[in-house]
């Protein structure tokens, strides 16, 4: 099987287009139909060519069934979107149309209007009346108008227009898709991390969330009873004898295993990986084999191993489990990942959740260990920091469980590279798999031994970190840093990476700098970074995040976005446009989370 299909059975959130018109009669309406129409349908084609659900089918829309010129035909299309499981809305409209009579008065749908730029019937007439009518009802909607004016009969979508769709709708389908899924907590908090106390109000009211719960003593009950599928246990060992490299011991010599519990710790920490899926996501196997209520699974599209230290003071870690899980690839093949925080750090992996589902790719987990400055650098090594680097580094580094897709040895236009699961080649994979080793657990950390991904990840990539946290008094804040990895000289790496644990994956992080508030200097994005841990996506998609965060009624405390690329709902510039800042916090603040 290349896949557990099963884990996209309930589909996904579609998103309904709504055509609205000027209601009147004897000429009007009847002059603004095809027009209307075509319009839905151009923004339905666009993307549907250029959005994929997780799984890399195309993304569905919805469109009314007509026209909607007043309150009868709005009801209409609400009925038929609920019926389609539609999960995010948007208007068209080239004219004038009766703004509260036909907007979209569901409260947790994310919605945003397209009101067309022209002059014969100007569409930027509603679109003004019908933001103001969402304002003043409290359902913050988006607000698309594109710069230049167009001619009545211009069918095309101008690339503003289409920027701002496409930016809405990815963060959209990102909230839906979360809405009714769940976070699988294995085991409790770990080594008191903040982000490993799951914190189920924020789930249910910011995320549409529930949390699910298991002890870590499950995986022994599955393991002693065989609530696995063996096949599939003798095939993914077999798998990683032949694919994971493993590394030298790093241990002193008297406390490293022998082979026999090292071959031991392999078998055991693949089936901890297969458990972890099987606790999420279920898997149907499992009742052929006589456990019916194990192959269900929790509904889990995002999990959290505690690990430290009550199992891993007795068992081997799991950092195994997590690093082939975040992956998009293991012993069934090419697939999509299944997202696990280390530490059971929920709130790390709520952004983890964030960048796989606006860019369907792996995301890697990591330590905001080290701030390296270029004096720093100079004075251990000699090196002299130049580039993006020239400011300073970040040593991104945690204990093997990153995804291997961040070696970076997938490649797009010959450049390294983190792609979506059906853009990734077995030779990819391969390579992958190739630049990791996989040394023994450092018995310092781990007691229970173990094994460690290491790697350490090609430079010059686009990436964004970012970080969730809980603030008494305020919830949820989002953190966003864009920047690049880098390559070091090897000498340079291997004089810093052994200064911490060298048997862990590295990616050295050059955070783009704006000269003014975090983002001053490296050291202050480092100093202003809010917990130990962060999650790093490909590209540059703090763009995104940011709308996304807007959806959710989540405030942005530091980024370093462009003003021109911040996509947020209309209502916010009415809490002020000089700081927009500010504006966010309050805007978040008054209409509160998204599902309260």
């Amino acid at each position: 099987m290349a896949d557990l299909q099963h884990r996209w059975q309930d589909g996904f959130p579609k998103i309904g287009i709504r055509p609205t018109i000027d209601g009147r009669r004897k000429g009007v309406r009847e002059s603004l139909e095809e027009q209307t129409m075509n319009m839905a349908k151009g923004v339905a084609a666009l993307l549907s060519e250029n959005l994929r659900y997780p799984n890399g089918e195309p993304v569905e829309c919805v469109i009314s069934d007509s026209c909607i010129g007043g309150v009868a035909e709005a009801a209409a299309s609400a009925d038929k979107f609920a019926k389609a499981g539609v999960g995010v809305s948007i208007t068209v409209t080239p004219c004038w149309c009766y703004g509260t009579e036909t907007m979209d008065m569901d409260p947790s749908i994310p919605k945003a209007v397209w009101g067309f730029n022209g002059t014969e019937r100007p569409g930027a007439v509603y679109l003004a009346a019908v933001l103001s009518g969402y304002a003043q009802k409290g359902l913050p909607a988006f607000g698309i108008y594109g710069e230049d004016v167009q001619d009545a009969g211009d069918a095309t979508i101008p690339e503003d227009v289409k920027g701002k769709l496409l930016g809405f709708a990815k963060a959209g389908l990102a909230a839906a898709y979360m809405r009714g899924k769940s976070y699988l907590s294995m085991g409790s908090v770990s080594m008191g991390i903040a982000g490993s106390i799951v914190n189920d109000a924020f789930f249910q009211e910011y995320l549409g969330m529930r949390t699910e719960y298991i002890d870590m003593s499950e995986f022994v009950r599955r393991m002693e009873e065989g609530i696995y599928d063996d096949a599939e246990f003798e095939k993914a060992l077999a798998w990683v004898k032949d694919n994971c490299l493993e590394g030298p011991d790093n241990n002193p010599p008297h406390l490293q295993t022998s082979r026999e519990r090292k071959d031991k710790d392999w078998e055991t920490v693949v089936k901890m990986a297969m458990i972890s899926r099987d606790l999420m996501v279920g898997n149907p196997r499992l009742a052929e084999l006589g456990f019916g209520e194990e192959a269900l699974g929790h509904n889990a599209i995002l999990s959290g191993f505690q690990g430290q230290r009550q199992w891993t003071d007795h068992f081997p870690n799991g950092d195994f489990l997590e690093s082939i899980l975040n992956s998009s690839f293991d012993w069934n093949g090419i697939r999509a990942p299944y997202l696990v925080a280390t530490e059971n750090d929920s709130l790390n992996g709520v952004v983890m959740l964030f960048g796989h589902l606006l860019t369907n790719t792996a995301q890697i987990f990591a330590d905001v260990r080290t701030y390296w400055s270029p004096d720093s650098v100079k004075r251990v090594t000699g090196h002299e920091l130049s580039g993006a680097a020239a400011g300073g580094i970040l040593h991104l580094i945690n204990s093997g469980s990153a995804a291997l897709d961040g070696t970076g040895e997938q490649t797009r236009d010959g450049q390294p590279a983190m792609k979506p699961f059906w853009e990734i080649s077995e030779e990819e994979a391969k390579k992958c798999l190739k630049a990791t080793s996989w040394r023994p657990a450092s018995v310092e950390y781990f007691r229970g031994g173990g094994y460690s991904s290491d790697f350490l990840t090609r430079g010059g990539m686009p990436m964004t970190m970012s970080r969730l946290n809980l603030v008494k008094g305020i919830g949820p804040v989002l953190q966003i840093a864009e920047g690049y990895s880098v390559e070091l000289p090897e000498h340079v790496h291997d004089a810093l990476d052994k200064r911490t644990d060298p048997t862990w994956p590295t990616t050295w992080f050059a955070p783009k700098l704006t000269g003014r508030g975090a983002f001053r200097t490296v050291y202050d994005v480092m100093d202003n970074w809010g917990a130990n841990h962060g999650s790093i996506s490909y590209g540059h998609i703090g763009a995104d995040l940011i709308t996304l965060a807007s959806i959710l009624r989540i405030p942005v405390s530091m980024h370093n976005v462009a003003e021109e690329h911040i996509f947020r709902p209309r209502a916010w510039g009415l809490f002020g446009t000089d700081n927009a800042e500010s504006a966010d916090y309050r805007a978040c603040a008054n209409f509160g989370p998204l599902y309260k």
